[in-house]
């Protein structure tokens, strides 16, 4: 799902098969079409229920409806169900309904609350404020560059008093991997 695609279909569909009588009313759409008295008499609810979820599996494209002599006859629509879910059930797809901006949220608040005009008040107890800190320290340092101890702890010392404690934790977290006596930010 590209980002500008809005996500108000894929609510939609979820929504339509958030309930149970919905879900089995697909499962038996699957097998073969059927009108509501059939449905309501397989699921055993009346057929105004069996309408009210026949119309949201409809605002979904779920179903679709043909006049069959008295009666409206429903049929599950394949195609979409699987096109859907082809679309939304990727990875890409679920990272592209929410921004990243929203985590980066977390680790704004938290810089906010540890650092004080550019410096690092303390370090967090916490893992996940301590793995937020430690990922804003180790933007500072170049991926695949090399860097000695003390060019680490040069940069590390402008944020806090004890940089050798900060490198030790940023290789602690795998931000950084120290090879040989030099030091290189790892990949995210």
């Amino acid at each position: 799902m590209p980002p500008s695609e809005p996500i108000e279909p894929f609510v939609t569909f979820f929504k339509a098969l958030a309930d149970g009588n919905r879900l089995r009313i697909v499962g038996l759409l699957a097998h073969q079409p059927q009108s509501v008295e059939e449905l309501a008499a397989n699921l055993g609810v009346s057929s105004a229920t069996v309408s009210h979820h026949l119309q949201r599996l409809r605002r979904a494209d779920l179903v679709e409806a043909r006049v069959q002599s008295y009666y409206n006859v429903y049929a599950l629509r394949a195609d979409v169900l699987r096109q859907m879910a082809e679309r939304l059930l990727t990875l890409d797809s679920l990272k592209a309904t929410a921004p990243v901006a929203a985590l980066d949220t977390y680790s704004a608040q938290v810089l906010g609350e540890y650092f004080a005009r550019g410096r690092l008040k303390a370090m967090p107890r916490q893992l996940k404020k301590r793995e937020a800190i430690l990922r804003r320290l180790a933007a500072e340092f170049e991926p695949g560059k090399r860097y000695s101890a003390g060019r680490i702890d040069a940069i590390l010392k402008a944020f806090y008093a004890d940089p050798a404690a900060l490198r030790r934790e940023l290789v602690d977290a795998k931000l950084l991997a120290r090879d040989g006596g030099y030091y290189r930010r790892c990949a995210p």
